[in-house]
């Protein structure tokens, strides 16, 4: 899974993605900072395969990974070549879903491009840009289909569907926010439209807001039109200090967990993100145990068993006789696949099985 950070210059972005990936991103307080994309993979974190690992003590443990790029601030105009606006826009289109970074903390030492905290007309600034790209997209399209249809009279269905499409999209609306029927998600499935992909709305927080989390709508009004926005696009919103998250990196694992306690935080904003991510790309992982590893894959929910099995390697998949499942729940009460396996616990799953979060699996095939 690959995530593109993006944001208006000097929102927290390369802050951001420093804290979570440590890969040294440089930080400045000037647009402009981030030209060419910083990567960086980072585990995801699952507190399953640790238990796991203590049962079948295997010689490594192996997390999913999600990449992060930093991609580079973004200004009005992008879409016409403005500041790094090509460069932007065909960055992202590289990544499968968009974390965008908001500007919702007060700091006169930070400048702001647009010399104002107004984090919706940061986001429009951002959203017209991949609108506009999405609207010459879509412009050729229409064009290819319109002649198309003087030999196939059918294509009118798709054409009716792009214009209105068209019509949405100069609204200033994203292509997100857009009612399809299933017969015309096919036709979307097709067009590469930037504002198509899946967002999660980052809302940088200052320090002190950290306090009033579980009520930051009441005391951000910032953060609270941030979160009214993403809920008119269904998008993702998650309130996060990147200053907060940048100290957090730098701490080992037991003085990380006190520093969240003292914070009164469950849990990371890094850790929260990926949750958000997992959810918003509809991502599950089912595991994998044994002495010599234990594993974490990656699929989307409501893959098939042989389809899951392609994911540890080709041959499974073309071999695939029957996976034998336990659920993690079910066997960490069990204490043992032995004892699972006595209790009748661990079932024979075909070709049709479709496969759940945290199953337990071993793949029987043929090669």
């Amino acid at each position: 899974m690959k995530l593109g950070i993006v944001g208006l210059p000097n929102v927290g972005k390369s802050t951001l993605f420093n804290a979570i990936t440590g890969a040294g991103a440089e930080a400045a307080n000037y647009p402009f900072c981030t030209i060419e994309p910083n990567v960086g993979v980072v585990t995801v974190p699952d507190s399953r395969l640790d238990e796991l690992a203590k049962m079948y003590n295997p010689e490594k443990i192996t997390h999913a990974v999600i990449e992060f790029v930093d991609i580079a601030g973004l200004v009005k105009g992008a879409s016409q070549g403005e500041g790094l606006g090509n460069k932007f826009l065909s960055h992202i289109r590289e990544v499968d879903a968009i974390v965008h970074v908001v500007r919702c903390f007060v700091n006169d030492d930070v400048i702001h491009v647009n010399s104002k905290i107004d984090p919706l007309a940061d986001i429009e600034t951002i959203n017209t840009e991949l609108i506009l790209s999405d609207i010459e997209i879509l412009d050729r399209r229409i064009d290819r289909t319109t002649k198309a249809m003087k030999g196939d009279k059918t294509l009118q269905v798709e054409l009716d569907f792009l214009n209105r499409l068209h019509a949405h999209l100069d609204k200033g609306l994203s292509a997100r926010s857009f009612e399809r029927t299933e017969d015309e998600e096919k036709f979307l499935a097709e067009i590469p439209l930037l504002s198509e992909k899946p967002v999660i709305y980052a809302a940088n927080i200052a320090e002190k807001d950290i306090e009033n989390i579980d009520c930051l709508e009441e005391k951000n009004e910032h953060y609270k039109a941030v979160a009214d926005f993403a809920k008119t696009e269904n998008s993702g919103v998650l309130p996060i200090c990147a200053n907060i998250e940048a100290e957090i990196a730098e701490l080992e694992a037991d003085e990380k967990q006190m520093f969240l306690e003292d914070l009164g935080l469950s849990a990371s904003g890094l850790d929260k993100l990926i949750k958000e991510s997992y959810a918003l790309l509809g991502l599950i992982s089912f595991l994998t145990a044994g002495q010599p590893e234990v594993r974490a894959w990656t699929i989307k929910n409501g893959t098939r068993a042989p389809q899951a099995a392609g994911k540890i390697h080709s041959d499974i998949e073309k071999g695939f006789i029957r996976a034998e499942i336990v659920s993690y729940e079910d066997l960490m009460r069990c204490g043992s696949m032995n004892s699972a396996k006595e209790l009748g616990l661990i079932r024979s799953e075909g070709k049709e099985y479709v496969m759940k979060d945290g199953d337990v699996t071993l793949f029987r095939f043929n090669v």
